[in-house]
């Protein structure tokens, strides 16, 4: 949402205390914490250097429905043309994770976006791909001692009488 004959200093100004991407909570130690939901922020940072709706030129990582990510990036020059003006790229869950973070790398240092959201859109992607594989079952807990005589001698009892 940049606007051509506004600065994004400006809408910054106007917006950062309300804003739809906005979300405020309590914390236990008194003060008060902002979180933001905008899906250019990778670090969810209610600031003005990670609002990506603020910033010409910005990048964000998000689940994509079956699986896998998809990057998300906004073009500068685009403020009038808002679906030409965003691109977006999938990564299966086919892919490798090693392939995906490497251009999911790739693509935000080669496509000039700022260097510091590097590190933050591999850690995003990372954890999206992390929280999509199926959770490992829990192993059967071992009985030790007392307990796990008992079992066997129930076992043994039961094998002679059937």
């Amino acid at each position: 949402m940049s606007f051509i004959n506004a600065s994004s200093d400006l809408v910054w100004e106007i917006t950062r205390s309300q804003n739809a991407f906005l979300v405020k909570r309590k914390s236990s130690r008194g003060g008060d914490v902002q979180f933001s939901r905008d899906p250019y922020n990778l670090l969810n940072i209610h600031s003005r250097t990670h609002a990506g709706y603020i910033n010409e030129k910005a990048v964000g990582v998000v689940a994509n429905e079956n699986g896998g990510v998809q990057v998300i990036a906004k073009k500068a020059g685009f403020a009038n043309k808002p679906a030409a003006g965003r691109s977006t790229v999938t990564y299966g869950s086919n892919k490798t994770s090693r392939k995906t973070f490497k251009a999911v790398a790739n693509q935000t240092a080669k496509n000039h976006y700022r260097p510091d959201l590097r590190h933050a859109a591999v850690a995003r992607a990372s954890a999206l791909r992390i929280s999509q594989k199926a959770p490992k079952a829990d192993p059967e807990r071992k009985l030790r001692g007392n307990a796990a005589k008992r079992a066997a001698a129930t076992a043994e009892n039961k094998r002679w009488t059937l």
